[in-house]
């Protein structure tokens, strides 16, 4: 017989890297209650509780709105494969990891994908997307409206727009921004937005939101040949949701649970509220980056996630060992960068509950001292910095 292990004693943590965030109490607690069945009428009202309040987080009206089991990549995998067949033209808009796993799950398809490419952190002009698009005409373009691994944020407006002047359809990618920055998905014209749990939605990792335009779904319905995976067909599991509760799979119920209490907490809380505290804390944390004498590695600001702050690391320094200091002292766990970023950056969270005043103040002193522990001399305090836009931009 092996040897029964102890109980589990997770170490204190504040999570400020790129997901999972800090979970909200509440949500815990919902994560609690007794389970029923997944075919059980309490559970179909959890999942439309969670249809009902996912429209205006994703700013849509549309009415198909529903949450995969499975991670933000299963939302991504899904977004593909119902609208992706082989020898279907797939264009990406690609300047970070997760277009590079876009491009991977659609040429897995059998799917022809083009690719319009920035270097990781570099976005595109209106006429740059306009251009691409005119020129390869494809059935689907693919961007990321918040890409974790830079931190840069690309709305969207432009590559929408040309992508519906040639009848494509337009997959977002808003893992890193549904529930902390606007989606705005009607005034952007996206028609296929999927997300994550962990995220600005400050649940446990685990669920994916999707949804979709009356455009995708006129065209989800209009398929005659089966969709290429049986778990992620959204008309099978359309059916099972919201028509006539045809079995489909066991969704994890605790999660739903979970799900649903993140978005009364949003929906409390107020987006346009909870969208200016994200920005604020944003705000405070550069202007703590730039007393240290830091950069943002986003350099327009006006192309910077709230959300996700990605610093540069500075030079002579290794990224590692500051972010060991750091949690070693603090508890405060952030990331550094991958791919031709690995070393090069910082990536700091401040989504959904980890997005609050303390949690700024607590990472810049903490940096702070990390750094000059790995003989980085800062040019002041970023700390006091954030304090006074904190002071003279009140919430």
């Amino acid at each position: 017989m092996p040897e029964i292990p102890p109980p589990l004693k997770p170490p204190k943590r504040v999570l400020l890297g790129p997901g999972p965030t800090t979970v909200e109490p509440r949500v815990y607690a919902a994560m609690q209650l007794p389970i029923v069945s997944h075919v059980d009428p309490f559970f179909y009202q959890v999942a439309e509780d969670i249809r009902i309040m996912l429209g205006p987080v994703f700013g849509t009206e549309s009415h198909f709105r529903m949450v995969i089991s499975g991670t933000g990549s299963s939302g991504m995998e899904a977004a593909i494969v119902n609208f992706t067949d082989p020898g279907t033209k797939f264009a990406v808009l690609a300047n970070g990891y997760f277009c590079e796993r876009i491009s991977d799950i659609a040429g897995r398809q059998g799917a022809s994908v083009v690719r319009l490419e920035k270097p990781w952190g570099e976005t595109f002009t209106a006429e740059e997307a306009r251009d691409f698009i005119a020129r390869e005409k494809p059935a689907i373009v693919a961007y990321v409206q918040a890409e974790t691994s830079t931190g840069i944020y690309l709305p969207g407006k432009a590559v929408c727009d040309a992508a519906h002047a040639h009848g494509a359809l337009v997959i977002a990618d808003c893992v890193t921004s549904l529930g902390a920055m606007p989606v705005d998905m009607d005034a952007i014209g996206i028609d296929i937005a999927y997300s994550c749990s962990q995220k600005g939605l400050s649940c446990p990792p685990g669920l994916a939101p999707i949804a979709l335009s009356p455009l995708a779904l006129e065209r989800l319905r209009a398929r005659t040949a089966p969709v290429r995976s049986f778990y992620f067909d959204l008309k099978l599991l359309d059916d099972y949701y919201e028509g006539a509760h045809r079995y489909h799979h066991t969704a994890p119920i605790s999660m739903f649970y979970a799900l649903r209490e993140a978005l009364a907490i949003i929906t409390e809380e107020g987006l346009e509220s909870r969208f200016a505290r994200h920005r604020r804390n944003h705000l405070a944390f550069v202007a703590g980056i730039e007393a240290l004498g830091l950069r943002m590695h986003v350099t327009d600001p006006a192309n910077r996630l709230w959300s996700l702050n990605t610093v540069s690391v500075p030079e002579g320094i290794q990224d590692a060992k500051v972010r060991a200091r750091l949690v070693a002292a603090t508890g405060i766990d952030i990331l550094g960068g991958f791919g031709p970023l690995a070393g090069k950056i910082f990536r700091v969270g401040l989504m959904g509950a980890s997005s609050t005043q303390e949690n700024v103040l607590a990472a810049l002193e903490g940096l702070e001292a990390a750094l000059g522990a790995e003989g980085y001399r800062p040019a002041g305090s970023g700390r006091a910095a954030a304090e006074r836009f904190y002071a003279a931009n009140p919430a």
